[in-house]
């Protein structure tokens, strides 16, 4: 395969990851949130800020997506930006769970893999977009 068909492989590859994961995570929380008497009783003890961060934050998944897609310098930084975002409200949410408030296990889960899926789309937005932009990328 062609450095540039392996360039695009990997762009649209992610970008479909941040859409997909964006859809889920605003059908999801938003499901909690507005009343889903099913989804409220299936999430459990779930922590306030952290549905509302990732409610909001699946919005911005599938802009980021977009704009990886259409590989815009932009959509770069708001894959850095949700990478960060996300492991500091995993921090507050640790801190949450140390000082002893209630919690499900499955925030847990689901956080480490919001973080790793969004550090992961980063590094490879990196990789594939800002790099190839300030002139960095091999043939």
């Amino acid at each position: 395969m062609s450095a540039e068909k392996t360039h695009k492989f990997w762009i649209w590859l992610v970008a479909l990851v941040a859409v997909a994961f964006g859809l889920m995570t605003v059908k999801e929380g938003g499901l909690v949130l507005y009343g889903n008497e099913a989804a409220v009783s299936a999430a459990g003890d779930y922590v306030p800020f952290v549905l509302w961060f990732n409610f909001i934050a699946g919005f911005f998944y599938i802009l980021a997506g977009i704009g990886l897609w259409l590989q815009k310098p932009w959509a770069v930084w708001l894959a850095v930006s949700l990478a960060a975002a996300t492991a500091f409200v995993f921090a507050a949410f640790g801190l949450h769970v140390a000082l002893g408030g209630a919690f499900a296990q499955r925030t847990v889960i689901a956080m480490s893999l919001r973080t790793a899926i969004w550090a992961a789309i980063a590094v490879i937005a990196w990789q594939q977009i800002r790099k190839r932009q300030l002139g960095g990328a091999s043939p």
